[in-house]
């Protein structure tokens, strides 16, 4: 198992944490092996019904997890994240699947991969930066929101034994640990629950009423598709979409365990690690996947796991339990794993956030920006576009509240000989420079204008052209003007710009 590469001013994970020292410690080894069990128990039916939702075998989707999760464990740049089939990338491939074949699905997580990869080596992960902390807040209350509600299935017209199960199972996972944390709470709570159903005989639904697993490994393959120009246009849509949205979900997943564990991790690592992922996950007929931050947060803040030992294991638990034990998976009443989602759920979302003092004292903007990502992912059930759309809301809002912070004031004349000085101050963009060129008084003003930019910062060409406006505006009267103070970057942009932007520009 290879040691977690360490990025420079910021370790990707605490010493104590490393695969060296958990695998000299049986206590930190327990950890990762147990909670690798419980992840592996948790991937087995949402790896199914992902599947349904893509239109293929569930077999493509429990080898498209077990490839993702060992594959990342070792590309990876976040240790202990769980990466396998996802409800997103089932979305995207669906209609590639609908039309063309599970043939032309390969070949789209294959390019998508590709894709991933080609991202990460040009930086695509530094991009992460400019998603604000609303943005975050929304991301993880939406993705509770969405876990939560996707249990609703199982808790629609199913036996009456199902419920009290359920609340046995969260009775369990929130009084087990004041007692003991040795064995994760959820891995006692799935073990209860299906040796009481199988011994007392109790008729509710189970993981092997999701779908039929798999009775052998996975095998290397290549799609049986015509490599030319055509069968490029047909998937590339497709996969430049999975690629987006896989790399998105990644990468605020790898964030919000960098938040829950206190460590930094390599984040453009992981951006070409999911497409090496995702690359040899095609190539073994699986349907390709990313982050999931469900089971991520199952392995890291349920069950106490920090290193790629969980993630491995998670994957191959998951390839012993489908294949070597069948029977016994297939046992497991759907209402434990619904337990241990509803725990899940509400331990990701994020309560301060909706706290009346924390509502009271956030910028009314910002809470905007939340609501605006959490009700966009939950009505498309797409982390991505909730994402995008509230990136974009910030961004608007931001460059309004900037704009309102440039002035423009007019001093005394400096002499007697008809002199007149503008002080303008402030971040000058296109949102905030649009009005610079009314802020002047052309007919009124003397022969010689002094334009002092000592307190802005020129940011773009929309600047120049409006500056270069109000000059031609001046010296369509026969006035003069002449801008002074301008910083070293403003200087070389106005500079750069000035005069060849062309009329109206």
């Amino acid at each position: 198992m290879p040691e977690p590469v360490e990025v420079t001013g910021a370790p990707e994970a605490d010493a104590s944490y490393s695969v060296r020292a958990a695998l000299r410690s049986p206590r930190l080894l327990r950890t990762e092996v147990l909670a690798g069990l419980v992840v592996a128990l948790a991937l087995i039916p949402e790896a199914i019904a992902f599947s349904i939702i893509a239109g293929v075998d569930p077999r493509i989707g429990l080898f498209a997890s077990f490839t993702m999760a060992v594959s990342i464990a070792f590309l990876g740049g976040r240790p202990a994240m769980i990466s396998a089939a996802t409800g997103a990338i089932a979305l995207v491939v669906a209609p590639v699947v609908a039309s063309h074949g599970v043939d032309y699905l390969i070949a789209t997580v294959i390019l998508g991969g590709i894709i991933q990869v080609a991202f990460g080596l040009l930086g695509v992960a530094k991009l992460m930066r400019f998603i604000p902390r609303s943005v975050m807040v929304g991301f993880v209350n939406a993705l509770a929101i969405l876990i939560f509600t996707s249990q609703l299935p199982h808790l629609i017209d199913v036996p009456w034994a199902v419920y009290p199960m359920v609340a046995i199972g969260l009775i369990i996972m929130v009084l087990m640990p004041r007692w003991t944390k040795v064995i994760p709470a959820p891995l006692v709570a799935i073990v209860l629950l299906t040796v009481a159903a199988v011994i007392a005989a109790i008729n509710v639904p189970t993981v092997g009423d999701e779908g039929a697993l798999p009775e052998s490994l996975p095998s290397l393959l290549f799609p049986d598709v015509p490599l030319t120009w055509e069968t490029l246009q047909i998937i590339f849509p497709y996969a430049l979409a999975m690629a987006l949205v896989g790399l998105l979900e990644s990468l605020l997943t790898a964030k919000l365990v960098d938040d829950v564990t206190d460590t930094h991790s390599n984040k453009t690592r992981e951006a070409w690690g999911q497409g090496a992922a995702n690359i040899i996950t095609g190539f073994f007929g699986g349907m390709g996947g990313c982050a999931m931050i469900g089971q991520t947060m199952i392995n890291v803040k349920a069950s106490g796991a920090r290193t790629r030992i969980s993630t491995f294991l998670a994957g191959v638990f998951l390839l012993i339990l489908v294949v070597g034990l069948g029977d016994v998976v297939a046992a497991i009443p759907m209402a434990a794993l619904v337990a241990v989602m509803i725990m899940v759920s509400v331990g990701t979302f994020d309560w301060h956030s909706i706290q009346p003092a924390t509502l009271k004292a956030m910028p009314k903007s910002e809470t905007f920006v939340m609501l605006v990502t959490v009700a966009v992912t939950v009505f498309t059930h797409n982390l991505a576009y909730g994402v995008v759309a509230g990136v974009l809301v910030a961004m608007v809002l931001f460059a309004r509240r900037v704009a309102h912070l440039t002035t423009v004031k007019r001093l005394d004349a400096t002499d007697d000989d008809g002199e007149r000085v503008y002080a303008v101050e402030g971040e000058l963009f296109f949102a905030s420079s649009n009005d610079l060129v009314y802020q002047f008084d052309y007919s009124g003003d003397p022969e010689r204008i002094v334009i002092d930019m000592s307190g802005a910062h020129i940011w773009d060409a929309s600047t120049v052209a409006s500056l270069d406006a109000v000059k031609t505006k001046y010296e369509s009267r026969g006035k003069t003007v002449t801008i002074v103070g301008l910083n070293d970057d403003s200087a070389e942009r106005h500079g750069r710009l000035s005069g060849n932007l062309g009329a109206g520009h």
